[in-house]
């Protein structure tokens, strides 16, 4: 039976890999974006348009898709940036914690009523980022701690209405923010050594489609030969 489905962060990379196998399969994709161009090619049958930075605009976005029934929300959008605590700007720490921490639990909140009819599924997908942290993290790791403690509070409260959580800590895999860490940490990157955002798709389909009576409430996976983190030369 088809799903209904909302993706954040569906313009490119993974949340686009994740619109296309899902509209491929039949199921009817809400594709979040910042701008309706940024969806251009992406197959989905809703527009959700809002940037996840201003989180007190999502209300009037999610009023106007009307929506009374969802059967999954993926919080894949996120941000990044690398740099010391000793420099890490206000700008960014309040920019990284909208975007991954605060626009997360706001959205959930406003669609938890369709969720809960569905008794649909909220998937975080974290990082190792949101369990260890490493030195020049620190804001995008904070975010990602933040982001458990909604995922496990949420659990917990949910329970009760059939809403499934899942928080998904993939390591390595071949993303645009990936490769922008490497670049901001002067570090090598090869993508033959890591996951790819078709294995990670597949993952994540997997876990949307368990048994109702099953809940996948955590999942770490990592490339089986990853390539550590370390300066160029």
């Amino acid at each position: 039976m088809s799903k209904t489905i909302l993706v954040t962060g569906a313009g490119r990379g993974l949340g686009r890999t994740l619109a296309e196998r899902l509209s491929a399969r039949g199921d009817t994709v809400i594709a979040h974006a910042r701008s309706a161009a940024a969806l251009e090619g992406v197959p989905h049958a809703k527009a959700l348009v809002a940037d996840l930075a201003d989180p007190a605009s999502l209300a009037a976005a999610v009023a106007d898709l009307g929506v009374g029934r969802l059967d999954a929300l993926v919080h894949n959008a996120g941000v990044l940036n690398v740099g010391a605590v000793a420099d890490e700007t206000l700008e960014w720490w309040q920019r990284t914690m909208a975007v991954n921490v605060v626009s997360v639990a706001e959205l959930t909140r406003l669609l938890l009523p369709a969720l809960r009819a569905a008794r649909g599924h909220v998937f975080f997908l974290n990082s190792g980022a949101g369990l260890n942290t490493a030195p020049r993290l620190a804001s995008y790791s904070a975010s990602k701690h933040a982001l458990k403690a909604i995922a496990d509070a949420l659990r917990a409260e949910e329970q009760p209405n059939g809403v499934r959580v899942t928080s998904f800590y993939p390591s390595h895999f071949d993303t645009d923010m990936q490769r922008g860490l490497r670049d901001q940490y002067d570090s090598d990157y090869d993508p033959s050594r890591a996951m790819s955002q078709d294995t990670v798709a597949t993952t994540i389909l997997t876990v949307l489609d368990a048994p109702a009576d099953m809940v996948v409430n955590e999942l770490r996976t990592e490339p089986p030969n990853p390539l550590p983190v370390r300066p160029r030369g």
